[in-house]
């Protein structure tokens, strides 16, 4: 995997670039959803009414680069080089400096591109570039109990189970409870009990 120099971050892994959404990924993002939604929305928070709408995305794009030029997060889209297609997103978000230097991750997946490793291909880049060119300590991450998936992503990347969260999120309209997983710089733990399922 290589880093790319340029002003704002962008990774490359064996089939992927990841880079900061531009307002010309619209189209695919919205199309992608909206085609994904059945499968996203199960894990999501409720999507409002303006959720696929360019201006929307306008403002995730507005967000994203300056939520990485003030460093508390760096959002990052999926796309394939083959095919210049997007395939999904992974943020580092809630970046904490100071005695804390950690931050949550959070990813989703197109229906089509899922089961195919691109998210752990993804979620691998972000740690190395988390540890290597942040300087972070901890990563951590959320998912419902039953995200079999998601779990299985976190595990395969070295991400270690840690307990769970009462009630942390409102997902698909209801305050739902979380298992958490991390991930450490320079982890000496011993393989965790699986949490619950």
């Amino acid at each position: 995997m290589t880093f790319g120099f340029s002003r704002r971050p962008r990774l490359e892994t064996e089939r992927l670039t990841l880079r900061l959404a531009s307002h010309d990924d619209w189209r695919q993002w919205a199309d992608l959803r909206a085609d994904s939604a059945a499968f996203l929305t199960p894990w999501e928070p409720v999507w409002s009414e303006t959720h696929l709408s360019r201006r929307n995305f306008s403002n995730r794009v507005y967000w994203g680069r300056r939520a990485e030029a003030q460093g508390t997060a760096v959002p990052f889209v999926l796309i394939r080089r083959a095919d210049q297609r997007l395939l999904g997103a992974i943020t580092l978000d809630n970046i904490r400096r100071g005695p804390a230097q950690t931050a949550m991750v959070g990813y989703w997946i197109g229906a089509p591109f899922a089961r195919h490793g691109y998210m752990r291909e993804a979620l691998e880049a972000v740690v190395h570039y988390a540890f290597a060119r942040l300087d972070l300590s901890r990563i951590e991450a959320a998912c419902l109990p039953e995200n079999a998936a998601s779990r299985g992503v976190l595990e395969k990347c070295g991400f270690k189970f840690e307990g769970v969260f009462q009630s942390y999120l409102q997902i698909n309209g209801r305050w739902r409870n979380h298992v958490i997983y991390s991930r450490l710089r320079n982890d000496r733990r011993g393989r965790t009990a699986i949490g619950p399922a």
